[in-house]
């Protein structure tokens, strides 16, 4: 075994050891520390910050795309709004203990299926300072220890953040291996994470699709597969186009480098006409490069150009202000596209027709499906969740937004007086 491999280890035992000592913790314990890691973060804002801007200067200097500067970046705002995550988590209900069913048998055993933590949860994702605040405090609340492989794109920034998170949890009694990061062991580290079977418990890979698709491939951990964010909004005939344009917006610009933002928008045929122009016109004004079918560049006003669209762009997540445009003959073709491209993360309609939303929520088998409202709403926090570990787009133990029940398991507790089996 190599070294690499032993420090890994090692560092799983310890949060072994630690998710232990947290087992026990009482909720007012773990939300003291969550309240403590926030202001930790708050008070070492600048320290965070100076080690952020080295990892956005490395970034810009190896031709890091815009999303995912964007997504790498911290700012004083953000970090009292992660730091605000950590005290909305504190006032969340705890799921440890939560009785799922119980029932008496006719026999006098009486049974109980109670929530307990998973025990030490691995991540292994890229470019994100916020999700190693995310996944700690999620963690400390469901009464988990967390390994961390955050990349080398955020390298500087988790460092600092993971020993601001450290002290905070010493501070407060609690052992500082909850939060351990293992970025100090490049890829043959996250090679040995996902070879820790026994010591982590599961493991989420969070970031772009070659990063998921190698940890489900390779790892004997048992992994809860996220996905990426092909997103689609589609405009259906009867929609409300004071409504669609807002919302087809917000979808795509609000933020672009994150996996809820639209990458695709579809448009009802009979819509199209008075619906596109004026739609295609408001995204070029954003600054959105369109990849529009044939239809699609046949409504574009002058001035605003249609790159023509192939099945590349139908199958892409941008992360990036590029969006895919096709008009659709109806509903049916709406549904057999998001179908065909869709990654399962976020569908969204925009109807006033009743049936067509029913049939549309009905038919599509994706984590989330929208009627009426931005694909961006597809989050822990807006979802009344607290922070997210990620967006689970499979189908066994969790889908959709990951919050805290997410990184719990059950376990049956069994009461008898002298029972024995006949």
């Amino acid at each position: 075994m190599s070294d690499v491999a032993e420090h890994v280890l090692a560092a799983a035992r310890r949060a072994k050891s630690a998710a232990r000592v947290l087992a026990t913790a009482t909720r007012a314990t773990k939300d003291a520390a969550l309240d403590a890691l926030a202001d930790a973060l708050v008070a070492h804002t600048d320290e965070i910050l100076e080690a952020n801007a080295e990892d956005l200067e490395r970034g810009r200097e190896n031709g890091t795309s815009s999303g995912l500067l964007d997504r790498l970046a911290l700012t004083d705002a953000r970090i009292v709004a992660i730091a605000e995550a950590l005290r909305e988590l504190a006032a969340l209900p705890d799921p440890v203990g939560e009785v799922v069913r119980g029932s008496t048998l006719p026999n006098g055993l009486r049974l109980r299926q109670v929530r307990v933590p998973m025990g030490v949860v691995g991540m292994i994702y890229e470019a994100r300072p916020n999700v190693t605040v995310d996944a700690a405090g999620l963690a400390l609340k469901s009464g988990n220890a967390v390994v961390l492989r955050g990349g080398s794109a955020a390298a500087r920034s988790n460092e600092v953040i993971v020993g601001v998170l450290g002290e905070a949890l010493a501070a407060q009694g609690l052992p500082a291996d909850l939060v351990q990061s293992i970025d100090a062991y490049g890829r043959e580290g996250a090679v040995a994470l996902m070879h820790a079977r026994g010591l982590v418990d599961v493991l989420v890979p969070r970031g772009g699709a070659d990063l998921i698709q190698t940890v489900v491939r390779e790892s004997t951990v048992p992994v809860v597969e996220t996905g990426v964010g092909n997103c689609h909004v589609y405009v259906d005939a009867s929609a409300d186009p004071a409504m669609a344009l807002p919302i087809l917006l917000n979808s795509k610009t609000q933020r672009v480098g994150v996996c809820n933002a639209a990458e695709t928008l579809l448009v009802h045929a009979d819509a199209a006409p008075a619906f596109l122009p004026a739609a295609l016109a408001a995204l070029a004004g954003e600054g959105v490069v369109l990849h529009g079918d044939a239809a699609t560049a046949a409504l574009a006003p002058e001035g605003v150009e249609v790159v023509p669209a192939t099945d590349e762009d139908w199958a892409t997540e941008y992360l990036s202000l590029d969006l895919a445009v096709r008009v659709v003959d109806d509903l049916d073709a709406a549904i057999e596209h998001i179908r065909a491209w869709s990654s399962g993360h976020t569908e969204a309609i925009v109807t006033r027709d009743l049936a067509a939303s029913e049939r549309f929520v009905a038919e599509l088998d994706s984590a989330a499906v929208i009627v009426n409202a931005s694909t961006r709403f597809t989050d822990g926090g807006q979802f009344g969740l607290g922070a997210e570990i990620g967006i689970s787009t499979q189908k066994l133990h969790a889908r959709g937004p990951m919050g805290l029940a997410e990184l719990t398991t059950t376990k049956w507790v069994v009461h008898g007086d002298g029972h024995v089996r006949a």
